[in-house]
């Protein structure tokens, strides 16, 4: 059974050093998973304090510090104590790297090319450590000196960043005290009515086409260009009596002829 060491505090001193050297031994020479928990306890913060520098309303700082645990973990499977590196500088760039590939392919919203995605997340690392700096937000051209790129660049990325959260059409609108709530999407467009208009002329067009040639001019007469019963039994030449008689009849035949579609 692997005997246990009691973890020192973490430090970069020289006994330090020995210590984790030890500990990546017993990992590899010997596959003590103790030593390797051990390890991942002690650089745990490290992780965690990598993690804090992406963390943002949309990701939560648990979720971040898994994927950065993650990288943890494969930083200390490949770790090679031969080289003489502190360990920290291998962990580092591997934890980093796994948090970008995280955001990269899964964290987007839209699609956005790698370049760019790596792009915005200079950018926006830029951002927060100058507004620490400046103790306000910088502009775009404090941004684009500080990473030594054309302004343009800066603000491309900075328009990419939208692409990274989406709000859902679904998602509860704030309301304020004389207004209804309600999803976002009820509150985009509004009801067309010409659509009903459309189907109505379609079943009517329907029914036109079942009457004869005389009582489709009369209802054209009396409904489109207004005509009393008297006026188109003067035009067609019959009785105002019989015009009234055809027009019944003929909204009767088109109400048989939509019932039926």
């Amino acid at each position: 059974m692997p005997r246990l060491l009691l973890s020192p505090a973490p430090s970069h001193s020289s006994s330090a050093r020995r210590y984790e050297t030890e500990l990546f031994e017993r990992f590899q020479r010997d596959g003590d998973v103790s030593a390797r928990a051990e390890l991942v306890e002690r650089f745990l913060p490290l992780a965690r304090k990598l993690a804090r520098r992406y963390e943002r309303a949309s990701e939560p700082l648990e979720d971040l510090v898994q994927v950065a645990s993650l990288g943890l973990l494969k930083a200390i499977d490949r770790y090679d104590t031969s080289r003489g590196d502190a360990f920290s500088s291998y962990a580092v760039p591997t934890i980093l790297g796994e948090l970008k590939r995280y955001f990269r392919d899964s964290g987007w919203a839209l699609h956005v090319p790698r370049g760019m995605q790596e792009r915005v997340l200079e950018v926006n690392g830029a951002v927060e450590a100058l507004s620490r700096d400046l103790g306000q937000s910088p502009t775009p051209q404090q941004v684009a000196m500080r990473l030594n790129t054309p302004v343009e660049q800066v603000l491309e990325a900075m328009e990419a960043g939208a692409a990274y959260d989406t709000t859902s059409l679904d998602r509860p609108r704030r309301s304020g005290e004389d207004e209804e709530s309600g999803t976002i999407a009820e509150s985009l467009g509004e009801a067309e009515d010409g659509y009903s208009l459309v189907e109505d002329r379609a079943t009517i067009g329907r029914g036109l086409q079942a009457l004869p040639e005389r009582e489709r001019r009369i209802l054209y007469l009396r409904f489109a260009q207004g005509f009393t019963q008297a006026e188109i039994a003067e035009q067609v030449g019959i009785s105002q009596m019989h015009v009234s008689r055809l027009i019944r009849r003929a909204i009767d035949r088109m109400r048989l002829v939509a019932g039926a579609a």
